[in-house]
């Protein structure tokens, strides 16, 4: 069912407000997560040795972009949460943008690779079509689009957080629409069964 702009906001509005009310919290709980499974996927798509121009999307408190930062790449972080922001620039010294998912003002071919980790999700289902082209704008040519998140069959709230969970064949279709095709995908976590790998990581690649 398609939302209107006063529901969208207020879906963007909470999601942002309990990150914030729970920032430090949340940094306790995935300062120290391994993700080196996933920062290993989105970068083996790249010339080892590469300084990289890369949008952490969604970066939260800093903890990937300062993961980049430390290879000597070039890492950007996005975030609407107001207090992640704040954080991440303490904590990186990186430019960190704070923009709302569904307000953002991007650069045009500014990034070599996109790291959206955890946070796509979060977009409702009717306006990942144009977040992701925009995302794609943003992007060089054959530029890497890697994200990972929660998998499942259902939108809508969890707590004060709104979640649209898709498996591997919708994601497919909304990456396709918006013009990447997938390099590679994995479920995580990894050496469990199928029915304990809660996360689908899906790293694909800008056409043109």
């Amino acid at each position: 069912m398609k939302q209107n702009i006063s529901i969208l906001s207020e879906i963007e509005s909470i999601t942002l407000s309990h990150y914030d009310q729970n920032a430090d919290s949340f940094w306790q709980g995935t300062k120290d997560y391994d993700v080196t499974q996933n920062h290993a996927a989105f970068l083996a798509s790249f010339t080892s040795g590469q300084a990289l121009d890369i949008l952490d999307f969604g970066c939260g408190p800093g903890r990937d972009v300062k993961y980049f930062q430390s290879l000597g790449h070039r890492p950007v972080g996005l975030d609407g949460c107001p207090s992640f922001c704040n954080m991440a620039r303490k904590f990186t010294q990186c430019d960190i943008l704070q923009q709302d998912f569904l307000k953002l003002t991007l650069p045009q071919q500014a990034f070599d690779g996109v790291f959206a980790n955890a946070s796509l999700f979060h977009v409702p289902s009717q306006e990942l079509p144009r977040v992701l082209s925009e995302l794609h704008a943003a992007l060089r040519p054959h530029g890497v689009l890697f994200f990972s998140n929660p998998r499942g069959n259902q939108e809508g709230w969890n707590g004060q957080r709104y979640g649209h969970y898709m498996q591997l064949q919708d994601s497919q279709k909304y990456l396709e629409y918006a013009g990447f095709e997938i390099l590679d995908h994995y479920y995580r976590p990894p050496g469990k069964p199928r029915a304990e790998q809660p996360w689908l990581a899906i790293v694909s690649r800008r056409i043109g």
